[in-house]
């Protein structure tokens, strides 16, 4: 059995997330904030951490202040621990003065300090799913199996294939082929490979083991990406073996995922268990006081810590750090992010001398179907409508993606405005 410090985990930091756009307009996919008070990178971090592996690095690049911030001030290790938590970001060099092409080109432009953490697998993920995965259990398996690369695969059903990597498993769980988003219903009839006639397709989750050696051997080739180029091109020279995840797992690559995603985790037995005793999602460590809430409606509410709520009603909605819902406001279906500080008189004062709301949800709003990034402002008797055909938009202050309505970061919504 390999130990957990024979083990390198390798997080992407995504590139320019503009599916997520206007939640990625100031931070990287992976700092994107998730179930109110968590971010996206606390995943994979989490996971590395109940597996005990001890050597972690996070490739970044675009808009990655505020992950380094997050990584710096959440997951620092003592002079007594082992191991290390490195951030390798994108930079010149005299080999390279190109940004990261892809997954792959990202890996080999940090390929020196990747071989001097002297492992013999390197485990690579992805920095925006939610999932939890037992990553011992699937090196292990892979140092079992004599396998060169080992994939993580989830079933999935024929509606779910178009915007998947689809994969076909041969009985000793070797991959024997690959097609990236598959269409054609030929293509389709022969990868089926799953047990399960709801999800009869294995797709790839973008989750790897390599053995250190031969992720040297694929990116002498110079492919761009994993997925796109390495696997479907390793499978023919390459023991490459799949390994079965049929727990929860989502990609959270789009506007429309991010937002029914946080739904359901305010919903009554959600997918993702946020409340596992044994195996805790770890962030920031925050000093806030309980959530005030005072004759209000909540129903299918994800309170998080600090809010302050008075005589509003809240349905299937997710309420973010420091959230401030004024009287008689109605939210329905919505993420609302919170904010990053709570303001003082003085600073609410100058808010009225200026003529701009306070950061949070002012008297009287109606908010149905909407993304609200932090520290927005939302005037009294601002309304925002459901409109499920609503055309794709942006202007000053919200952009329209995908039926929903997202108030990015800082942004202001005057008293009255109707959306």
């Amino acid at each position: 059995m390999p130990y957990m410090k024979d083990v390198l985990g390798l997080i992407l930091g995504g590139g320019q997330g503009a599916r997520l756009y206007p939640l990625t307009k100031e931070r990287s996919k992976p700092a994107v904030p998730l179930a109110g008070k968590y971010r996206l990178i606390d995943i994979p971090m989490s996971n590395c951490f109940h597996a005990d592996i001890e050597k972690i690095a996070i490739l970044t690049q675009f808009n990655s202040a505020s992950l380094h911030r997050h990584i710096w001030s959440t997951y620092t290790r003592d002079q007594f621990s082992p191991g290390w938590i490195q951030i390798l970001a994108a930079e010149q060099t005299p080999r390279s003065r190109d940004w990261y092409q892809g997954t792959a080109d990202a890996v080999r432009k940090q390929w020196i300090e990747i071989k001097e953490a002297g492992t013999r697998y390197v485990l690579i993920l992805a920095g925006d799913h939610l999932y939890r995965m037992n990553y011992r259990e699937f090196v292990e398996r892979h140092a079992q199996s004599g396998a060169d690369i080992s994939v993580a695969v989830q079933p999935v059903s024929r509606e779910s294939v178009a915007g998947l990597g689809i994969l076909k498993l041969s009985s000793d769980g070797r991959i024997t082929a690959f097609s990236e988003k598959p269409k054609d219903a030929k293509v389709l009839k022969q990868l089926e490979s799953g047990a399960n006639p709801d999800k009869p397709f294995m797709a790839s989750m973008g989750i790897y083991v390599f053995n250190t050696e031969t992720l040297q051997e694929v990116l002498e080739e110079d492919h761009v990406d994993f997925g796109r180029d390495i696997l479907p091109q390793s499978i023919e020279k390459r023991k490459v073996l799949g390994y079965v995840f049929d727990g929860f797992w989502e990609d959270i690559g789009t506007i429309r995922r991010f937002y029914d995603v946080n739904l359901r985790m305010a919903r009554a037995n959600p997918p993702f268990d946020f409340y596992d005793a044994h195996a805790p999602i770890y962030t920031h460590a925050r000093f806030l006081p309980g959530s005030e809430v005072q004759d209000s409606r909540l129903d299918e509410v994800l309170l998080s810590d600090g809010c302050r709520i008075f005589s509003a009603t809240v349905r299937e909605t997710v309420v973010g750090l420091r959230c401030v819902i004024g009287t008689e406001a109605n939210i329905q279906s919505s993420v609302l992010m919170g904010a990053d500080y709570y303001e003082t008189d003085e600073q609410r004062a100058e808010n009225v001398r200026l003529g701009i709301p306070n950061i949070g949800i002012g008297e009287g709003a109606i908010i149905k179907g909407a993304i609200i990034d932090k520290n927005a402002r939302i005037g009294r008797n601002v309304t925002i409508r459901y409109i499920p055909d609503r055309p794709d938009e942006e202007t000053e202050n919200w952009v329209s993606r995908d039926g929903i309505i997202i108030v990015p970061k800082s942004a202001i919504l005057r008293d009255n405005e109707v959306i």
